[in-house]
């Protein structure tokens, strides 16, 4: 019984997707053909019906940052690498620790800025999830003592063209 319906399942399949590209040749034979209003061409190429169907992003803005350097601004992730709300003391680990991470891996950007009431220290611009927790645990075999305060975030990235 069970193979019975799965035969008939597969031969329903089949018969729509037949029925789908006959219906297509249809429609294009229809739009080319003369029925006394005027000429319409429709010119396919191949590679689109290989992309029919699939999702198509809409193209990113290119955007140019003040040293020149053109990027895509979209969301992403970068790393959490401290956060500390004593004003004095925080502000000092903050710039402490973007200044080490900056030696030690000049390729990710680190930033150290304040919104009340935290100094918060993000480095990188990641656009997966994976990227980024590659990236922090290349930071955290560098600089164990900086690991426990380490997280990823999702946030607006600044991603390279040219990368």
């Amino acid at each position: 019984m069970k193979t019975i319906f799965i035969i008939t399942l597969l031969f329903f399949v089949a018969t729509a997707q037949t029925f789908a590209q006959q219906q297509r040749r249809e429609i294009l034979n229809e739009l080319n053909s003369n029925r006394g209003r005027g000429n319409v061409t429709v010119f396919e190429d191949e590679n689109i019906t290989h992309v029919l169907g699939r999702p198509i992003a809409p193209a990113r803005p290119i955007s140019v940052a003040a040293d020149g350097t053109e990027y895509f601004a979209m969301r992403g992730f970068r790393i959490q690498a401290y956060v500390g709300n004593n004003q004095q003391a925080s502000m000092r680990q903050a710039h402490t620790r973007r200044d080490a991470i900056r030696n030690a891996f000049p390729e990710h950007d680190a930033n150290a800025f304040f919104t009340s009431p935290w100094w918060r220290l993000h480095v990188g611009n990641f656009e997966t999830r994976d990227e980024a927790e590659e990236a922090m645990h290349e930071i955290r075999r560098r600089f164990p003592a900086f690991g426990r305060q380490m997280s990823i975030i999702e946030t607006d990235v600044r991603i390279p063209v040219h990368q």
